[in-house]
């Protein structure tokens, strides 16, 4: 019997083995020799019984792993565009002020509360 060695993540492990006790559990043929001497040492136990076929190579089970169709797919070039630093500023000082007169007729600030963040853009130390 030509048998192809392949790695077996651990849950395939235990499937196979698994598997393979409840066979041998259920009267299936035994694939490896083993003595009365040796089945009474591990007490009859399929799930030992299946794991020393799988040492040994014996189990007819194999593993099929699907792997995923390669295929390719072009991506949509994105254009950036390209905003002035004072258009920025110009929109952000906007929405500032937008708040601000909003907060101010809804009565959350005063006046004297709002405070001036530099009308520059630049921001200033202490």
């Amino acid at each position: 019997m030509n048998m192809i060695k392949q790695e077996y993540t651990r849950y395939e492990v235990a499937r196979i083995i698994g598997a393979r006790a409840l066979q041998i559990s259920m009267d299936a043929p035994l694939l490896i020799n083993l003595s009365e001497k040796e089945l009474e040492e591990i007490n009859y136990d399929p799930i030992k019984i299946a794991d020393k076929e799988f040492e040994a190579g014996a189990l007819p089970i194999t593993v099929h792993r699907p792997i995923p169709k390669k295929r390719e797919v072009k991506l949509p070039i994105v254009k950036e565009d390209k905003i002035d630093d004072a258009k920025i500023i110009a929109k952000e000082k906007e929405v500032e002020s937008e708040i601000t007169e909003k907060a101010e007729e809804m009565g959350f600030a005063q006046e004297d509360d709002i405070e001036d963040f530099g009308g520059d853009g630049s921001e200033e130390e202490d």
